[in-house]
């Protein structure tokens, strides 16, 4: 006997129908002689209209408030699917994340998994039940609600797949699979029948809303392999493990893009020893992400630094960085909001010259201006105009000929 994790997004539980689809195919994997674990979001928008609801309340809401509202959109999404199981004839139970035994750190609204305790859905199984856990939440050890960010439901998925010993987990959400660049603005995608966490966890980072990185690093940590496929189909989807093709005929896998991206520039740093480390601890310590890092070359010991944060957390990152402006001696800081990021991935380009020249070729072909550019080994990234994103995307597909497959 199997047991089987499957973690449904808010599109697939959107109404009544929906749930009742996911209530059929959970039924269908539980007669085929296995055990399930469903793991769901809230219902379509239902997280968005909660944060705004809070907004209409009070211009600041309480963090630990905020996340105990956030939480129970998938508290209704569960009950309502184990309802629907139930008329079905199927013996179903929803847990929320502390009834499953999900422990996270205090951060508020990005908490972090620190654990599971898989004895309650373990139990449950035992009495031949299905298990509907509500995703993107888990309880501190003062038994606080925490919120786990967005995408915060693949990752419960795959941590409770590590945690229950499942084979993989299979994520279902409105797309069959991972495509070679966004099918939306690229009609001429490919999707992929497997990928490597590494490529993918790059292609997620950089702007592939299919499955959250966090989800892919935690299945890579723990080798857990994770299925990406559609609710509304029987397409095969696509396999992230750890045994993609060595040898493919294509180095690059993929074109991302995310127009979730704003620019800060501090302008007039001075160039000495400690003066990075004093613009970043601070927003380290309030929990903003950085992504793209620039220092321009110093002129007379003067230089400008330029980093990328999520748009959501610019004017937080804007509160942290403005008194350690003042405080190093800088000129000024300044941001921007539209703009987007271009990425070509492929862990084979590391060993294989000329895909830079061939990226930022097609860029200008286009006549699209490049601002600042970053790369890993599997990564080449361009900050460009975000409305061009569509046009760079396009260009980038046919440039690397990911139409004929990979």
């Amino acid at each position: 006997m199997a047991l089987v994790v499957q973690k449904y997004g808010g599109s697939s539980v959107a109404d009544a129908d929906k749930i009742k689809n996911v209530a059929r195919r959970a039924v269908a994997v539980k007669e085929g002689g296995n055990q399930v674990v469903l793991v769901v979001s809230a219902m379509g928008d239902t997280t968005d209209e909660l944060i705004e609801l809070a907004n209409q309340v009070t211009d600041h809401p309480d963090d630990r408030e905020l996340d105990v509202l956030l939480s129970t959109g998938e508290i209704v999404s569960s009950t309502l699917l184990a309802m629907a199981l139930r008329s079905l004839g199927a013996n179903a139970i929803s847990l929320s994340g502390a009834q499953a035994g999900i422990r996270t750190d205090a951060v508020y609204s990005r908490a972090r998994i620190l654990g599971i305790d898989p004895h309650r859905i373990s139990k449950e199984l035992e009495k031949n039940k299905i298990v509907i856990v509500a995703g993107f939440q888990g309880t501190t050890e003062e038994m606080d609600i925490t919120t786990l960010g967005r995408g915060g439901s693949d990752t419960t998925a795959v941590a409770l797949a590590v945690g229950l010993g499942a084979d993989r987990c299979e994520i279902y959400t409105d797309v069959d699979g991972v495509y070679t660049a966004d099918p939306r603005l690229v009609p001429e995608a490919k999707r992929l029948d497997e990928i490597g966490y590494e490529e993918m966890l790059e292609l997620a980072s950089y702007g592939a809303r299919v499955v959250h990185p966090r989800a892919v690093e935690l299945g890579e940590v723990y080798r857990m392999p994770i299925l990406v496929a559609s609710s509304f189909s029987d397409k095969a989807g696509t396999l992230i493990h750890g045994g993609a093709p060595m040898e493919v005929g294509n180095k690059v896998r993929g074109i991302a893009h995310d127009v979730d991206v704003a620019k800060i520039t501090i302008v007039g740093v001075p160039d000495k020893p400690g003066v990075a480390g004093a613009i970043f601890d601070p927003l380290a310590r309030a929990n903003i992400s950085v992504d793209t890092i620039v220092q321009n070359a110093s002129i007379n010991k003067i230089t400008d630094l330029t980093f990328t944060v999520a748009k959501g957390e610019l004017a937080e990152a804007m509160k942290v960085i403005e008194p350690v402006v003042e405080s190093i001696g800088a000129r000024e800081c300044v941001s921007d909001t539209k703009l987007a990021k271009v990425s070509v991935i492929g862990a084979g380009m590391q060993t294989a010259p000329g895909y830079a020249a061939r990226m930022f070729s097609a860029l200008y072909e286009e006549g699209i201006n490049i601002e600042l550019i970053t790369t890993s080994e599997i990564r080449i990234t361009c900050i460009i105009d975000e409305a061009r994103a569509g046009d760079a995307l396009r260009a980038l597909h046919r440039a690397f000929e990911l139409e004929k497959g990979v």
